[in-house]
């Protein structure tokens, strides 16, 4: 590719070139203000760098062509190939991961007040609000609360709820 370049363009290119990314900067320190401004601007229209905005500041990196003005190629690094050992051990170790996720299962104190909740629901005539509120010394959005979370979504229990004769809500665990 035969480009005609500013003597300040070609510096700048070929010493980008030399760098692993291809960043121009940093710039010569005599290439400041305006003069900066029409370098970048010259070797953008010629697609000789490319532009990338990242929040807080601009960074150019040069084109293959940019490579080629200065007969230079693109360093490309080594394509990684990776191990069958460690590839296999990788795995290995995944599996283990999702196993050891799957075979957990939240554990409950026998002493906690969640044990306790868990063994009145467990009743066969079940329990109420009021009744766990006294024995836990909860209030009852804490109560319903448990049921919803820790009962229900990380224990899994099916707790089902009914009026009894006096038409007072008892819930247990089905």
């Amino acid at each position: 590719m035969n480009v005609k370049l500013t003597t300040t363009q070609s510096t700048v290119i070929k010493a980008a070139s030399a760098r692993p990314d291809g960043n121009i900067e940093p710039l010569p320190t005599n290439l400041r203000g305006g003069a900066k401004t029409a370098v970048i601007d010259g070797l953008l229209a010629r697609a000789l760098i490319t532009k990338f905005q990242h929040p807080e500041h601009v960074e150019y990196y040069l084109t293959d062509a940019a490579f080629a003005a200065v007969g230079r190629k693109r360093k490309v690094p080594a394509p990684v190939t990776p191990d069958a050992e460690i590839e296999a051990a990788v795995s290995a170790a995944e599996a283990n991961w999702a196993q050891d996720r799957t075979d957990t299962k939240p554990r409950t104190r026998e002493n906690s007040k969640q044990a306790t909740v868990i063994q009145m629901l467990r009743h066969p005539d079940g329990t109420t609000i009021q009744q766990i509120m006294e024995s836990t010394g909860w209030q009852a959005h804490t109560v319903r609360g448990t049921f919803a979370g820790a009962l229900k979504k990380k224990l899994g229990l099916n707790i089902v709820s009914a009026k009894d004769a006096t038409g007072e809500r008892v819930y247990r665990i089905a």
